[in-house]
């Protein structure tokens, strides 16, 4: 019989020892982490000693993105919606309670707090031995996943090297090319609001379209309201600014723009420039951050030949076909870890 034990019996809340450090403030190299709610592991660093959280390891969760990190070194907070996890067990094995949590079933209901689903999830709760046997197992796995991302993200850096290469730095226009405004070259359209009760983190035979939010997909749906290649653009959230690439028939929410041109442009190249021009700088607001529309109209884009356009694109699609073999494989081994975290 399995020992299961309530979240409040196993963790207990330290947010409020960190110190956070203002987006502004971030590094790229010093001698603490700035850890976030965000996707990469670590958002930035700081040479900052005075408040430096010290009591580790530690269970990060982000509130709004509902992203599960183990933090074995001190560090500070990035932006808002960031909660520190500690075990109320003395000699807790924290990488067993990080994957624990990270298999646990939260349900996604876009950029609203979700501590308080965490905070409902019953663990699993074995003896020290069991557990160690798990996280040998799991942390194989995770070993041959983060090698997996590590090959896609040198993809994607290629991809955006070789743009850089081509068309220079879209945001200071380092090669002085042709400039519009983005309000007279590309229209912004929201989309429609949808319930998070209608939205399945799972793909099904009935919640079969992707549903694009502020922070990027949030799941899947019964009835898609776009259809074709376009651009999104992440409104609003923690990782608003962020820039997706949507094929086939999908759902956008009120909080992804939809991005459709007005002239002729290829829509790869398109989505290129977007991620390339770095979007995130205009987020607003600390504790819900977004991206005001008016503020994106106003942007310098640059404006390329259609002819280079599409040879850029030719050059992402062959990049794509290597990129995609190696996302099978990471989703064949996410779900090895889901099977083994249920051993």
């Amino acid at each position: 019989m399995r020992k299961m034990k309530s979240f409040n019996e196993v963790f207990e809340d330290k947010t409020k020892y960190g110190t956070k450090i203002k987006t502004s403030e971030y590094c790229e190299m010093g001698a603490h982490l700035i850890i976030d709610q965000g996707q990469e592991q670590v958002a930035g660093y700081t040479d900052i000693e005075e408040g430096v959280f010290e009591e580790v390891p530690v269970i990060i969760f982000g509130d709004h993105t509902r992203v599960i990190k183990y933090v074995d070194k001190p560090f500070f907070l990035g932006a808002d919606g960031v909660k520190v996890l500690r075990s109320k067990f003395k000699n807790a094995n924290y990488k067993y309670l990080y994957y624990a949590l990270k298999n646990a079933r939260i349900p996604n209901t876009g950029y609203n707090r979700h501590f308080k689903w965490l905070k409902e999830v019953q663990i699993e709760y074995p003896d020290y031995r069991r557990q160690e046997n798990v996280v040998k197992i799991l942390d194989k796995v995770s070993d041959l996943i983060e090698t997996r991302q590590h090959e896609i993200k040198r993809l994607e850096d290629l991809i955006k090297a070789r743009f850089v290469e081509l068309f220079g730095n879209p945001v200071i226009n380092s090669k002085n090319l042709r400039t519009m405004a983005l309000k007279d070259v590309l229209r912004l359209k929201a989309g429609d609001f949808t319930a998070a009760s209608d939205i399945s983190d799972k793909l099904t035979e009935t919640n079969k379209y992707p549903c694009f939010g502020g922070n990027g997909i949030r799941g899947y749906v019964t009835e898609y309201n776009q259809e074709g290649e376009y651009s999104l653009i992440g409104r609003q959230g923690a990782l608003s600014g962020n820039v997706q690439f949507a094929k086939g028939k999908f759902r956008n929410t009120e909080h992804a723009l939809l991005v459709v041109p007005m002239v002729e442009m290829n829509d790869i190249w398109l989505n290129q420039l977007l991620i390339n021009l770095d979007l995130k700088r205009y987020q607003t607001g600390a504790a819900q951050p977004g991206l005001s529309v008016k503020n994106l109209q106003e942007i310098s884009i640059i404006m390329v030949p259609i002819t280079e356009q599409n040879q850029f694109a030719a050059f992402v699609v062959e990049v794509h076909k290597s990129k995609l073999m190696f996302q099978k494989l990471h989703q064949q081994l996410n779900i090895l870890q889901q099977k083994a975290g249920d051993i």
